[in-house]
């Protein structure tokens, strides 16, 4: 569904809400779901928070272009990302000629050990498809899912539906984010993204947890077949 004009994506929260921005379903206090982890609930809120900022930016790849990346406006978050990973203190993080975002988490380990475990890479693509509009994406946060039709404000045609859709019945007392039905929402891949970013602040700010060198790098044009034509993992990792 994420190349769709009712693209979802899921996250685990069970507050009220009074952001006039979320809409009328935030109202209802269910407080059903759970979360993964005590990890899970300290994370979900930035991350969330993340999503929402990097699917307002529209980074429409495009089929059969002779540019790389395929369109220009992948770079504004790109760039964005080049600044948020300097400010939680990998300065290293770098934006290349191809549109390709780097940085580096050093090790914790002791430096006897790292030679122990291998450099991981955490990796996501900034693009989003070019099957549906990517300009002016409003999210819609719906806050403790109560299973009922989800209308989409800006299209009300556009209706969620659990006794279509098995995927959404199962996600009652969670929270779950929409476009407004008029454009795609971008959940493949921003929430790879948001994911990623919010790990690694939290692993940054944590460095009494044990971990080996992780590389961090995010790609475009997934959407179109070309997101590792010009990633050279022999010299990037």
């Amino acid at each position: 569904m994420a190349h769709g004009c009712y693209a979802l994506a899921v996250t685990t929260q069970t507050r009220e809400t009074t952001n006039p921005q979320e809409t009328a379903h935030t109202n209802r206090t269910l407080a059903e779901a759970t979360f993964a982890s005590p990890l899970a609930r300290e994370l979900a809120e930035d991350v969330l928070q993340r999503f929402l900022r990097y699917v307002r930016i529209d980074t429409q790849s495009k089929d059969g272009s002779e540019t790389y990346p395929s369109t220009a406006k992948q770079l504004d978050l790109s760039r964005l990302l080049v600044g948020e990973l300097r400010e939680i203190g990998l300065q290293d993080a770098h934006l290349d000629e191809h549109g390709y975002v780097t940085a580096t988490l050093p090790a914790t380990l002791p430096p006897s050990r790292q030679g122990d475990v291998p450099v991981v890479g955490f990796i996501a693509h900034v693009d989003t498809s070019p099957d549906a509009s990517g300009t002016n994406v409003k999210p819609q946060v719906v806050r403790n899912y109560d299973g009922g039709e989800i209308v989409l404000p800006g299209d009300p045609h556009q209706v969620l539906r659990p006794a279509t859709s098995p995927a959404l019945r199962e996600q009652v007392g969670h929270d779950i984010v929409t476009s407004d039905g008029t454009t795609l929402l971008g959940a493949d891949d921003k929430a790879g993204v948001a994911a990623i970013m919010g790990a690694v602040r939290y692993l940054h700010e944590h460095p009494e947890i044990p971990h080996g060198t992780i590389r961090i790098a995010f790609t475009p044009d997934e959407e179109v077949g070309r997101g590792t034509e010009r990633f050279d993992i022999r010299t990037r990792w």
